[in-house]
């Protein structure tokens, strides 16, 4: 677990100053998503502030008890869990997390809004270090159909002994052609959620997370190459292609974000059951559509590093794999 003896650090503060809480839209330069390799060992020194881990998840409207526990039912090295699903069906996923967590970690917060959830456990002796947390939700695009799979995000800021996180669960535009659409979406969402609450919460915070299935596809290529490339293990040839990479090159979105190397297979669309590729008449092509992205505030003196960046093909209940992130939290040295 991550040295909470470091938590408390009070000059993180006095230089901050931000006119959003959730902005990522920047002006001039952009940096598109920086691709950073994992760090296989995440090492609790006695710089180790946090260690959270990360997992989205699309549901497709199906309850499968015994794939909600494969989620966490392993290496629960990690002071706070946030999961984000999408398409959730409408039974109590929360209380089936509960009860697998039961052990170990406690349920600190939620928040939903149709088949858009998000929750945050935390060790049993997490809730004395939250000095504050809020929710939001921002809908983008129509009522979420018959079944209530609505897009747009749920999101939540916590201060965690002093260190601000904000975690946003987005469900953006499907289709490959929606490229713009997704990017506006994006856009909307993260000038509107927390707007509402004004000063104090008007701050930039010291990490932001994005995840959810953000809908981008792969653009350029048919479905039979890339399956061929991905039955090769080269799929790494494929990120090329990617959308989201394209246009965070381009500065329309997540300007300076990080993101782990896509080194698993892409995680849409498969049939559900099995870890076969789409076969109905429409064959879709393979696309990365779930990620997990993240930008630190290098001025709160942290740094984040990410030690696992990963997709769960044992799961197997959606036409989407889960993806699962592991990030640490530590004071940046000064030789950093």
């Amino acid at each position: 677990m991550g040295n909470r003896s470091s938590l408390a650090l009070p000059t993180w503060r006095s230089q901050l100053q931000s006119n959003s809480l959730v902005s990522t839209i920047d002006e001039g330069t952009h940096d598109g998503i920086k691709t950073i390799p994992i760090q296989k060992a995440c090492e609790f020194t006695t710089n180790s502030v946090l260690c959270v881990c990360i997992i989205t998840w699309n549901m497709n409207g199906k309850m499968s008890v015994e794939d909600i526990t494969k989620l966490v039912r392993t290496n629960r090295k990690f002071d706070l869990l946030v999961v984000g699903l999408q398409e959730a069906p409408k039974c109590d996923v929360s209380q089936v997390l509960q009860e697998t967590m039961a052990d170990t970690h406690i349920l600190l917060g939620q928040k939903s809004m149709q088949s858009l959830q998000m929750l945050l456990f935390g060790s049993k002796s997490a809730a004395e270090y939250i000095r504050e947390m809020k929710v939001d939700k921002h809908a983008v695009g129509g009522f979420g159909g018959m079944i209530g799979r609505k897009k747009g995000a749920v999101a939540m800021y916590i201060n965690f002994s002093g260190i601000r996180m904000v975690f946003v669960s987005c469900h953006l535009a499907a289709h490959e052609y929606k490229v713009e659409k997704r990017n506006s979406e994006f856009q909307h969402i993260s000038r509107s959620l927390f707007s509402k609450y004004g000063k104090p919460y008007a701050q930039s915070a010291d990490i932001t997370v994005w995840l959810g299935d953000l809908n981008y596809r792969l653009e350029g290529i048919s479905s039979i190459p890339a399956r061929k490339m991905i039955e090769e293990n080269r799929q790494g040839k494929l990120r090329g292609k990617d959308q989201l990479l394209q246009e965070a090159e381009k500065g329309e979105v997540f300007n300076g974000y990080y993101e782990g190397t896509l080194s698993f297979k892409p995680t849409y669309k498969y049939d559900v059951g099995s870890s076969v590729y789409d076969t109905s008449h429409k064959i879709r092509v393979p696309s990365w559509t779930d990620r997990i992205l993240f930008k630190v505030d290098h001025s709160s003196g942290l740094d984040a590093v990410l030690s696992s960046y990963e997709s769960l093909d044992c799961v197997r209940s959606s036409d989407h794999k889960p993806v699962k992130a592991h990030l640490c939290l530590k004071v940046r040295s000064e030789d950093d």
